[in-house]
């Protein structure tokens, strides 16, 4: 484009066809002319010299001038006079003003109106990533269709239509074959502002885009009849969603369902094949857990709510069901149900409860020096740690069959006594081991487990804080922890102070 051959009005019209073509703001692409003939202007009469360009928004005619300020004491003399200049050239000014001096008409030539071209093109660009970014911004999770544009080692490229957007290997479905040219559905994960424009993060993996499938294809979970409480997935192979209905006559499995199955084998459709399963969702866990293990029945759930852990019993010929082909139907019920799942037949059930008995009974007869007769007696009562016991009522004492007043207090004051020598012999070694305050005070852990720590040489809040979860849950065992990940959450919680100490 030679700004030299375009005459008046016919700037206005190419200002008003890229608008439209581009889908930008007309006055930006006048914006962007001015300035490229600003800067061709200045190359032809001195860049230092400040030079500013107008294009009448009416007839398009081209008004090129230069700007002298008005100033106390020069510092630039090419952009600068000073109030003694402007009297004696009776201009009129004061100080901070500027002198407008008109100048003729410039005949741009080949590297000028490429200058120009380049100036034009590169403000076009820049204003249709900011339109991007502004139409694109607010729509983080939803779902949009594209056209595979580019496929890559790493990455696809899709072509929305008005911007371009990505989906890195780690959000896309496993072994799924993308072409180029093929539509494409995915959910929009997130939109970030670069200097090269506008970065869409597409995503075909996450449990959010089976979510948003769901809500395309079931109307009841559109208007909020049905809401869906979770989602547990591996993409391209399983997955499982909670669905709970506000209206007591719909039945929330059923509605995603859909007649003969329509609407969830749309979504698998869409997701390669993937298969699904609808689980209603229970505010009670024991409920809600058994649900999610479906198909398996289990017989029997333990319940450890400080643990957020559950020991699920099965019959034998159901193990492999509960389990799932390797782990992933119990791995999939723990994620969805946000409880771990120990899964157990009943005779490792049964063998697991006689050695609980036996090792608790063991630690009841060493502590209190008691005979096994009581300590069974204590166990089967559903006492567990000698702090149970201490902080027993005497009236839960003499509750037990066999026990009278004199027992029962006895038992109480050796319980009390045993748990505060423990508590001095555990003060004593922490403060032998300079254990530092930052993670004596660290309220996530018991003093015993902080005794652990330091017995393996972490004394400090940081030293717990680099540790990764394996390794802590490694040191201090299932006695404390149900899983890795409840180890990974302490973790997290012993390096909040670094994010504080940055901010």
């Amino acid at each position: 484009m030679e700004l030299k051959s375009i005459p008046r009005l016919e700037l206005l019209q190419v200002a008003e066809t890229v608008s439209r073509e581009k889908s930008i703001d007309k006055e930006e692409v006048i914006l962007a002319m001015e300035e490229a003939i600003q800067k061709a202007a200045r190359s032809k009469y001195g860049l230092e010299r400040d030079i500013r360009a107008l294009i009448d928004r009416k007839n398009g005619a081209i008004n090129i001038a230069q700007y002298t300020e008005v100033v106390e004491k020069i510092e630039n003399e090419t952009t600068q006079m000073t109030l003694l200049e402007s009297d004696r050239r009776n201009l009129n000014l004061t100080i901070g003003e500027f002198f407008k001096e008109d100048l003729p008409p410039i005949d741009f030539g080949r590297i000028a109106a490429q200058t120009a071209k380049q100036v034009i093109s590169q403000k076009v660009r820049q204003a249709e990533r900011e339109r991007q970014y502004q139409e694109y911004k607010d729509r983080v999770g939803e779902i949009v269709v594209g056209t595979i544009k580019r496929v890559e080692n790493h990455s696809v490229t899709v072509d929305l239509g008005r911007a371009e957007a990505v989906i890195k290997k780690d959000q896309m479905i496993p072994r799924e074959q993308l072409r180029p040219g093929d539509r494409l559905r995915s959910f929009i994960i997130d939109v970030i502002q670069e200097t090269r424009g506008p970065q869409i993060f597409l995503s075909r993996s996450s449990n959010e885009f089976l979510a948003a499938l769901f809500t395309q294809e079931v109307p009841e979970i559109y208007d909020g009849i049905i809401l869906v409480k979770g989602v547990a997935r591996e993409p391209g192979s399983r997955a499982k969603i909670s669905a709970f209905s506000n209206d007591p006559s719909i039945d929330p499995v059923g509605a995603c369902v859909g007649m003969r199955g329509s609407r969830v084998q749309a979504v698998v459709n869409e997701l390669q094949g993937e298969k699904i399963e609808i689980i209603p969702w229970s505010d009670d866990p024991v409920t809600f857990v058994i649900n999610a293990l479906a198909p398996a029945v289990p017989s029997k759930v333990v319940m450890d709510e400080d643990a957020g852990r559950m020991e699920v019993v099965v019959p034998d010929d159901q193990l492999s069901l509960a389990i799932g082909r390797r782990g992933q139907n119990v791995r999939l019920a723990s994620q969805l149900t946000n409880w771990y799942v120990d899964i157990l037949t009943e005779a490792e059930e049964s063998e697991k409860r006689q050695e609980e008995f036996t090792e608790r009974t063991k630690i009841f007869i060493n502590a209190l020096d008691i005979d096994d007769v009581i300590a069974h007696l204590m166990v089967s009562e559903g006492f567990i740690t000698i702090s149970d016991i201490a902080d027993a009522s005497i009236e839960e004492l003499i509750s037990i069959e066999g026990f009278d007043e004199d027992l029962a207090s006895e038992l109480s004051i050796r319980a009390r006594n045993f748990v505060n020598a423990e508590n001095e012999r555990v003060e004593n070694k922490l403060k032998e081991l300079k254990v530092n305050k930052d993670l004596y005070d660290f309220e996530e852990l018991s003093k015993q487990s902080i005794l652990k720590l330091a017995e393996n040489s972490i004394i400090t809040l940081d030293g717990l804080a680099e540790l990764d979860s394996e390794e802590l849950f490694t040191i201090l065992g299932k006695d404390v922890f149900a899983s890795e990940d409840e180890a990974g959450s302490v973790i997290m919680k012993a390096r909040e102070h670094w994010f504080i100490e940055e901010n």
